[in-house]
């Protein structure tokens, strides 16, 4: 979803939205880009971006969003996900994953609301350990530790957690202290002009130290360049996610 929604803290609906199946109000679709491994050239991961139905960008979208349907909001983008990508057969390539983005401030109680997102896993036969859940560090969280209690029972239940954007928003290294998730999305901020930035290339050169200490995988964004892919292999970082590999696509896995 790659933005913050809301800037200022709000109280959030109770779980009985988990169950409440009326309209959201609007409808939205996914597009989905492929994260790949750059040295085999296979996909590691799609991750799910959200859409409006004839295609509209996701600033379009995210303009409906408040804080009276933030929570149905969430748990409808989880299960469209879900759903497409089965359909589109995600799970039947190798080790594959699909990236969902999830909001913390939507999640009212990790373990209860996280009951949708199973039973569409049932629903559309999609294999839970095939789930990776992003949080984008741009999304303002008003407690760390219901952020970490998110990712502790996701990690429970066998996803791959990741915090998307980072390098950018609220929080950084603190955010990272407080917990380690499986994975970090290195912001586009820092992969543009690798290659030919030396200032960038040091503190990516920085993260990537920090990760191999921590076992975090990481994942480079915005790749759009050859240099740029070029400059993150030596450092590196062979997942890689961008413009230079594939555009999001709406029905289809770019690069399958």
């Amino acid at each position: 979803m790659n933005q913050a929604i809301f800037p200022e803290p709000f109280e959030p609906v109770g779980c009985s939205q988990c169950r409440n199946r009326e309209a959201l109000g609007f409808e939205i679709t996914m597009a989905f880009q492929p994260i790949l491994h750059v040295p085999t050239g296979k996909p590691f991961a799609y991750e799910a971006l959200v859409r409006g139905p004839a295609g509209e960008g996701a600033a379009n979208v995210l303009a409906k969003v408040n804080a009276q349907n933030l929570y149905r909001f969430d748990q409808v983008c989880r299960v469209k996900a879900i759903e497409l990508a089965a359909g589109l057969q995600l799970h039947k390539l190798d080790d594959c994953k699909l990236s969902i983005n999830f909001l913390p401030n939507a999640v009212y109680r990790a373990a209860t609301c996280i009951r949708a997102t199973l039973e569409a896993t049932q629903a559309f036969d999609f294999p839970t350990n095939r789930l990776m859940f992003e949080v984008t560090e741009g999304e303002k969280v008003q407690e760390p530790d219901h952020l970490k209690s998110i990712f502790q029972e996701y990690e429970r239940q066998g996803f791959t957690t990741a915090i998307d954007d980072f390098g950018s928003g609220y929080s950084g290294l603190n955010l990272l202290a407080e917990f380690q998730p499986h994975v970090l999305k290195l912001d586009m901020a820092l992969t543009r002009n690798m290659g030919a930035d030396p200032v960038r290339e040091a503190i990516v050169a920085g993260i990537v130290l920090v990760a191999q200490r921590l076992g975090i995988t990481l994942i480079a964004e915005g790749v759009e360049t050859e240099q740029e892919r070029d400059a993150l292999l030596a450092q590196g970082i062979e997942l890689m996610q961008g413009y230079l590999f594939a555009r999001p696509e709406i029905a289809r896995l770019p690069l399958a």
